[in-house]
């Protein structure tokens, strides 16, 4: 009997022990990518990059939302290379759905120079974009996700492919998942990273055109729930489109299922969102997903982790090429 016991403590610890080796090969294992790749180099940065994150939300929840955008525009473009930082005449702030819309360079900034303090010319502003946006979800209320880091900063802002690669609110669900898999996500990663919506707020001029004039038949859209209209309505008559709302009403601020909650109630924001649940490319491609996480929190938020994660290991266009910049907004 004794035994029995100790072969089943012994085949125990070696599962144990081979599921431990699994995750830290897969936290190695995209394009030398690693979860401790500063560990001895820079000790203080998960310290220097939370405490930043957290003052930055205490001054504004919608911060967090900020910040995990900054990551998604800047991935969408070359690559995560810090690109979207980049200051000039061909900066990424300056396309068409950055300017005016994407936030928190600030906040990477004084990331950054903290962090040059702390150990100068050892952390990418990449590296510091992906691993900001990893608080903003999670003092958020959102799954504490491993971030892979060991990224390079790119030598060149792309305005013109920001222009044309990022995903638009305006697009089709079937013209968002072809974005998606140009940079190796699927249909999946469309719902799951669609659920960064959970927080944060949108201006007038994104959803403004689902609240008048929709249709020849149709005055405001028929998928957008009646008394949420009336209420957008008001917030954004009159306006220079500049006003926002909430992305998950009733929500705002939680990182959280409630988005997909409230795309069946015909609550979604953005065309783009209720899109995902309603529209004909939703229905056959989508639809079965939003349900699903609607119903499941937990499932949403561990997809989200491996989500972002994916999205994340995006290589840049050239990965042979890069350096670590000093200051995030120009190359050394």
């Amino acid at each position: 009997m004794e035994s029995r016991r100790d072969d089943r403590a012994s085949r125990l610890s070696s599962r144990l022990l081979a599921i431990a080796v699994l995750l830290l090969c897969l936290c190695a294992a995209a394009r030398g990518l690693s979860c401790d790749f500063y560990d001895d180099s820079c000790p203080d940065l998960d310290s220097i990059v939370q405490a930043r994150v957290s003052a930055a939300m205490k001054a504004e929840a919608r911060m967090g939302a900020s910040l995990l955008r900054l990551h998604f525009h800047d991935c969408f473009v070359n690559g995560c290379d810090g690109s979207i930082l980049l200051d000039g005449p061909t900066s990424e702030k300056l396309a068409l759905p950055n300017l005016n819309s994407v936030r928190g360079y600030e906040v990477i900034d004084a990331i950054k120079a903290d962090l040059e303090k702390a150990c100068p010319g050892v952390v990418s502003c990449a590296d510091v974009v992906a691993y900001a946006a990893k608080y903003g979800v999670l003092l958020s209320g959102g799954p504490d996700y491993d971030v892979r880091l060991g990224r390079k900063d790119g030598l060149v802002a792309n305005q013109s492919g920001a222009n044309s690669n990022l995903p638009s609110p305006f697009d089709s669900i079937s013209v968002i998942t072809q974005r998606f898999k140009d940079v190796g996500l699927n249909t999946k990663d469309v719902v799951v990273l669609s659920g960064a919506h959970t927080i944060g707020r949108s201006r007038c001029v994104l959803f403004s055109s689902r609240l008048a004039n929709f249709s020849a038949t149709n005055s405001v859209d028929p998928t957008l729930d009646s008394a949420l209209a009336s209420s957008l309505q008001q917030l954004c008559r009159g306006g220079d489109g500049n006003q926002t709302a909430a992305l998950d009403a009733g929500s705002a601020d939680a990182f959280d299922n409630h988005y997909y909650q409230n795309l069946l109630a015909k609550k979604g924001l953005l065309s783009s969102d209720q899109g995902l649940f309603s529209s004909p490319d939703g229905v056959n491609a989508t639809k079965a997903l939003v349900q699903a996480y609607s119903a499941n929190s937990q499932r949403f938020l561990c997809d989200f982790g491996d989500s972002m994660i994916k999205m994340g290991n995006i290589p840049p266009l050239n990965a042979s090429a890069g350096q670590i910049r000093k200051k995030c907004s120009v190359v050394n």
